[in-house]
């Protein structure tokens, strides 16, 4: 009973500290969801060329899907004629990052990783799609109803369709309420439950883990990136969910640059993502997609380390104060708010009607 109470506790302390960041970042996963329809973002993505695969990294950074969510946004870019590097620099940088996971980020490390995160996700996004565009052909591009060949010689049929898609848009207080009502319905339906998971796991890693376990057990610095990445790489986590994890590491003594490469590869490569990826980019893809994920991934958790070292910057003291304010009678409040909408979403009662549409279309989830 008494490792419970403490796994519980540990538990607890960490959703104090991070609830009201991740608050606020499904409320600005709303506007965003409200302010940047999705006929823009297809509209940009169609050409096979470098400054597609720019565009689906950039679009991909603050968006706010979970791993599962993105599959089905990154194959109706591909239907809709986005090339096959832009879908798949989508495919990588959306479930890597995104504003929700980048405030938690913010309350569970440091600013250096806050900053570090989301461009080390456009970069391993950015390389993965270059890759991906230089290779040949080898299947039929997918045909749907906003594809390009169904435009006929002009070729435009997907802009065409993607100026009347955001001429018809509903008024934006509509958008708006349909926005933050899919943030907190559907959004935080499917990320909670796997965010809840991460806690846990980082309660039992708090709980269980010496203090110096890594730094006694794996000095080696390649060796404890290459650890990382192969925990990360078949492991089911979101953006969100992986954070936590990350953060009870470090304090257990594991370098910066290898929790960044848990933080990329884990929610960028699971069985699904990669079934998905053979499906409709091709095997020759495949292999591009998670060599690149792998080589960015080492490289970047490398630099990492390597920027800490010169800054002089302690993650692990700032990671360790972090829960200072976790006393906070308003911090309390905010674990509470978050944990009653969870409960919201989970409780038989809780529906989903009406969540997720914007303009009368279901949101991507």
């Amino acid at each position: 009973m008494e490792i419970v109470l403490g796994i519980l506790m540990q538990c607890w302390e960490i959703l104090v500290e991070s609830a009201p960041y991740v608050l606020f970042g499904f409320f600005a996963a709303g506007v965003l969801k409200a302010l940047l329809p999705e006929a823009a973002v297809a509209r940009h993505l169609g050409k096979k060329n470098a400054a597609s695969v720019f565009k689906a990294s950039l679009f991909g950074i603050p968006l706010p899907l979970c791993s599962c969510g993105v599959i089905p946004a990154a194959i109706g870019l591909r239907k809709q004629g986005a090339s096959r590097g832009a879908s798949a620099a989508f495919l990588v940088s959306v479930p890597e990052t995104g504003v929700d996971s980048v405030a938690i980020t913010w309350a569970l490390f440091d600013p250096v990783m806050t900053v570090v995160r989301p461009v080390a996700s456009f970069i391993t996004a950015t390389v993965t799609g270059l890759l991906i565009n230089r290779l040949p052909e080898d299947a039929p591009e997918p045909t749907g109803s906003g594809s390009r060949k169904e435009g006929g010689s002009c070729g435009c049929a997907a802009s065409c369709e993607g100026d009347q898609a955001l001429a018809s848009l509903p008024p934006l207080r509509q958008r708006l309420r349909a926005g933050l009502s899919y943030a907190f319905g559907d959004l935080l339906g499917d990320i909670g439950k796997w965010l809840l998971l991460g806690i846990a796991i980082a309660g039992v890693i708090a709980y269980f883990v010496p203090e110096t376990f890594f730094t006694r057990y794996l000095e080696n610095e390649m060796l404890s990136l290459l650890i990382m990445l192969v925990v990360g790489i078949p492991l089911y986590i979101c953006a969100s969910a992986s954070t936590p994890v990350a953060a009870a590491l470090v304090l257990k003594g594991l370098s910066p640059g290898a929790a960044l490469v848990f933080l990329l590869a884990g929610p960028a490569t699971n069985a699904a993502t990669i079934t998905v990826v053979a499906r409709y980019f091709g095997r020759a893809a495949t292999g591009v997609y998670l060599g690149s994920i792998a080589i960015c991934s080492l490289a970047l958790g490398w630099f990492t380390n390597r920027l800490y070292a010169w800054s002089g910057f302690d993650i692990t003291q700032w990671v360790s104060e972090v829960g200072d304010a976790a006393d906070s009678p308003l911090m309390i409040v905010f674990a509470v708010v978050l944990l009653l909408l969870l409960a919201r979403c989970y409780w038989p009662w809780g529906t989903k009607a009406g969540r997720g549409h914007i303009g009368g279309q279901p949101g991507n989830t």
